[in-house]
């Protein structure tokens, strides 16, 4: 992944002057290892997991239970974030099989509603929109306690230069100096990365404050900030964010070139090429089928936005039906238990082997 400074140059850069972008692409892409191209859907996934006081206090990359991830990439964990909620973490790769089977055996239980051993479209959206509830309902238990830590005077609510002397502590300045340096007004001497990564949270900031502004966020507008996907005017924020950085002619709508386009560079190996060559195929997939719902070849931003919003019970629906088809070997439109367990690696991540064995006696 590109450092954020170099990013935001890129986008900068993109916007006004497309041959300048690729001139600086090419030159990034010449200096660096080609599996780290934002092209390779590696996205933030595979960054080292931040400090524990740096999540406490900056908003995640990642939204769990949504779609489309903050820069622009798809989730490539969705369909499992919203099968297996926050009993995720529990599927490990490395874990007795039998035991993933005796959980996802448990979850299909859950899933069958009306018990009859057969999971239908209405029954896998019921479970996707509770799912996504406790994705909810966790971002709101962890933003109780980040609230609390950028809240030094425990009045409810927090300044931006409150915020911005947490986060540059968070970042290893000194948390004294900087409330110093802030309250005379003083040069932070920031180097261009955190400048550039601060002044982006800040229009994010001002954006979370809801009318009647007054420039303080209360718990409700901080949660806003963290998580945009709880508020539809943050959300309408996030997709203004994504348009931006994918339209390449300026006119707030993407096309299927704009979505699917790669950064100008070269590829240096089959491997690579393969990489790029699936993130395509993906986002297409996705483009026609799933974004554009009145399939005119053109995403506006009321349709990505309908595409973001997590709690979209039409959404969940058509999900739920696009799970059901991926082992919906019989074509019954129903899911079966050894259709599940077989089809394992899709919704849990986990590769279940010899998934049928003994299926009837735990069931």
């Amino acid at each position: 992944m590109l450092p954020q400074a170099i990013m935001a140059v890129w986008r900068k850069l993109r916007c006004r002057n497309l041959m300048a972008a690729s001139v600086l692409f090419y030159i990034l892409l010449h200096t660096m290892d080609v599996h780290a191209r934002p092209a390779n859907m590696s996205a933030f996934k595979d960054k080292p997991p931040a400090s524990k006081d740096e999540n406490e206090i900056l908003p995640p990359d990642h939204l769990n239970g949504v779609k489309m991830e903050m820069d622009g990439h798809l989730n490539k964990d969705f369909h499992q974030e919203v099968f297996l909620g926050k009993e995720m973490e529990e599927f490990d790769e490395d874990s007795e099989p039998r035991r993933n089977r005796k959980k996802l055996i448990d979850i299909f239980t859950k899933v069958d509603f009306n018990k009859d051993r057969s999971v239908s479209a209405k029954e896998m959206q019921r479970w996707i929109m509770e799912k996504t509830e406790e994705h909810f309902q966790e971002a709101m238990k962890e933003n109780k306690n980040s609230f609390h830590a950028v809240d030094p005077d425990g009045d409810g609510h927090v300044t931006w230069d409150e915020y911005r002397i947490k986060f540059l502590a968070s970042k290893g300045f000194n948390e004294k100096e900087i409330a110093e340096k802030i309250k005379n007004n003083e040069d932070l001497k920031l180097d261009e990365e955190t400048q550039e990564v601060l002044e982006s949270l800040k229009d994010r900031w001002f954006q979370a404050d809801n009318p009647p502004s007054d420039q303080l966020l209360n718990e409700q507008e901080f949660l806003s900030f963290l998580h945009p996907e709880h508020s539809r005017g943050m959300l309408k924020y996030m997709v203004k964010e994504i348009v931006r950085d994918l339209d390449q002619d300026g006119d707030k709508k993407l096309t299927l070139s704009e979505f699917i386009s790669l950064p100008v560079g070269t590829v240096e190996n089959q491997q690579a090429q393969d990489i790029d060559d699936d993130w395509v195929r993906e986002r297409k997939k996705e483009f026609e089928e799933v974004i554009d719902s009145d399939h005119d070849g053109i995403v506006t931003m009321e349709e990505l936005e309908e595409y973001m919003d997590p709690m979209n019970e039409h959404n969940a629906l058509n999900e739920a039906k696009q799970m059901i088809a991926v082992a919906d070997e019989n074509q019954n439109h129903n899911l079966e238990l050894d259709e599940i367990l077989k089809y394992s690696e899709y919704f849990t991540g986990s590769k279940l082997m010899d998934y049928a064995r003994n299926v009837h006696e735990e069931f």
